[in-house]
This record gives C-alpha cells, sequence and structure tokens, in this order.
C-alpha cells in the first residue's frame, strides 16, 4: 500500500487519460490556454508572496552546502543528460530526448525535499532555504540551460524572444510582485496552505491536460512505443541512482556531518514537477509539449518512491543510533 501513487498522481495520470479521449480543440482551447497561463501566473505570485525575506538572505550562511545542492540540480544532472545522449544508443533519437534534457535543467522541489529532510532527521532549515533558492535561480538558470544544452546537442534550438518574454511575464514578473506584497500577505498564506496547494497542484492539471491536448491532436501516441516508455523509465532511475549516490557520497568526501548530508542528498536529487510543468508551456511554446513533460511526470513518480524508501532507511538508522547513545549514558 506504501507504494501506491498518491491522489495528486492519479488525478496527473487522469488528466494524460482525459485529454487523450477528450482533447480540448478549437476556440475552446484558446479560451484554456489564457485560463491555464493566467493560473500559472497566479501560481508564482503565490510562491514569492510565501517566501518570507528572512529565507532568501538566510542562504547566505550556509553558502557551500547550498552551493552544492545547485551543482548537483544545474551542473551534475545536465552532465548527465547530455552524457546519456552520447552513450545510450538510439537516446539521442528519441522523441522524448528532449524531456530528458529537460528535467535535467529544472530546479529541485520544494515540499518533498524539506518532507523527506525532515522524516530522516537531516537540518530542516537548510533544506528549506536550498529547496527555495534553487526555485529561484532555477527561473534564471533554467531557460539558459535549456539553450546551452540544445546548442551543444545541435539540435539548433534555444530560446527564442517570444519565449524570453513568456517566462518574463508569465513566471518572473508574478514572483516578483509577490515578493512585493510579501510582508503584507506572506503570513496569512503560509497560515493557510491549502489554498496555494489548491493552485499549485490546480495549474498543473492544466498544463499536463492543455499540453496532452495538443499533443494528442498532433498524433503524440502514434509516435510513443513500448520501447520508448521503457527507455523514459530506465533513464529516469538510472539519472537518480547516479545522482542519489554522488550527492550522499560526495557531501561526505566535502567534509559534511550526517544532517547536512541528508539535506544534500534529497534537495540536490529532486527535480520540480510544479515548476516544470507550468514552465515549459513558456519555454516550448508552440512545441510538442506533452512529449516534453511525459518524462518529468515519471521521473516525479520514481523520485517519490525512491525517497520516500530512502528516508524511512536513515529515520530508522536514526532512532537505533539514538536508542545506543542513550544506553551508553
Amino acid at each position: 500500500m506504501r507504494f501506491l501513487p498518491d491522489k495528486f498522481t492519479t488525478m496527473l495520470v487522469a488528466s494524460m487519460l482525459l485529454a487523450s479521449l477528450l482533447p480540448v480543440q478549437g476556440a475552446f482551447a484558446d479560451w484554456f490556454a489564457l485560463a491555464t497561463k493566467i493560473a500559472v501566473g497566479l501560481l508564482f505570485f503565490l510562491h514569492g508572496a510565501r517566501l518570507s525575506r528572512q529565507a532568501v538572505f538566510a542562504g547566505f550562511i550556509h553558502w557551500k552546502l547550498h552551493l552544492s545542492v545547485l551543482c548537483a540540480t544545474f551542473v551534475l544532472f545536465p552532465l548527465l543528460g547530455l552524457l546519456a545522449g552520447w552513450t545510450v544508443p538510439g537516446l539521442a533519437q528519441s522523441t522524448f530526448y528532449t524531456g530528458i534534457l529537460y528535467l535535467c535543467v529544472l530546479p529541485s522541489t520544494v515540499q518533498s525535499s524539506i518532507a523527506f529532510t525532515s522524516i530522516a532527521g537531516g537540518n530542516v532549515s537548510a533544506a528549506v532555504v536550498s529547496a527555495s533558492a534553487s526555485n529561484i535561480f532555477g527561473m534564471f538558470l533554467t531557460p539558459l540551460l535549456v539553450g546551452l544544452l540544445f546548442a551543444v546537442k545541435g539540435s539548433g534550438g534555444g530560446i527564442s524572444l517570444d519565449a524570453l518574454q513568456s517566462i518574463l511575464l508569465q513566471l518572473l514578473a508574478p514572483f516578483v510582485l509577490g515578493q512585493i506584497v510579501q510582508p503584507w500577505i506572506g503570513g496569512i498564506l503560509r497560515r493557510h496552505n491549502k489554498l496555494t496547494g489548491l493552485v499549485d497542484r490546480g495549474s498543473i492539471l492544466m498544463v499536463v491536460y492543455l499540453a496532452f491536448s495538443e499533443s494528442v491532436v498532433s498524433g503524440l501516441w502514434h509516435m510513443v512505443s513500448w520501447h520508448d516508455l521503457a527507455m523514459m523509465i530506465a533513464m529516469s532511475i538510472a539519472l537518480l541512482i547516479v545522482v542519489l549516490c554522488v550527492t550522499w557520497y560526495g557531501s561526505r568526501w566535502l567534509g559534511f556531518d550526517h544532517a547536512d548530508r541528508i539535506t544534500i542528498l534529497f534537495c540536490g536529487s529532486k527535480k520540480s514537477l510544479a515548476s516544470g510543468a507550468p514552465m515549459a508551456s513558456a519555454i516550448f511554446a508552440g512545441a510538442n509539449v506533452g512529449s516534453i513533460v511525459l518524462p518529468l511526470m515519471l521521473f516525479h513518480q520514481i523520485q517519490l518512491i525512491a525517497c520516500a524508501m530512502i528516508a524511512r532507511k536513515l529515520a530508522q538508522h536514526e532512532t537505533v543510533a539514538t536508542k545506543i547513545s542513550a544506553a551508553a549514558e
């Protein structure tokens, strides 16, 4: 029962199925796209309004830990994505390789990184700052890295001026506005997590439904094979295993204590669906967004299952160590 999909994952799958059977089309698709953009703007406004200034400035105190997390998120992952394209036969020619590369340049999750760090007995305050900083920097770094990686892989892609304008107006401007009004409404929003959670999940479901509707109309499922799905799942598992090993053992080599290693492990190994799905609709406007988001959705569920198992194991070890220490005293 522990490994059954959660309600939100079930709703994501339902959105994909609904889009496959009843894709939004025609004039209604234009109105739905506008509503989705408004929902995404509201999402980033709430993210900006919830994040306290103290959390932003606190990041400078433990800068080595936060730099390690950012390097894992925005350096290690992209390098692994490129390496996979060069070494795994047929991957670079796959329809979904763009989605895998996009997955590799996304920021970390916030809620689950903090939750797993807390369960495992890690440095929770550092996790709050690292995960939040990852998402703030991600609004700048993700579009930049998309352009760089697509240039390296030779697709001739990159970020167009229209995409850049969409990112600034739809994502960054609402976030900055949220930060401006944060002193007045931040406390209220932090006390009413259900409101922000509803907008968070609702906007993602709208993005996924719209993206897959457009992709289904364009013939997405005619391009997908069982081999493609197996390749995406295998790549997700392989990426996660490598990053988990590097963050855990690398942080020990760098001299971090146990609590900080847990924070680096969970904050450095995750990718955010909450940020990734809305940003994809802005960065890849006019492209087959469904095929780009699909690898991220698979990775999202795999990382939750794996990290839940690891967090419970670390928590059990912490409990045993505490009991042994208490007995010794």
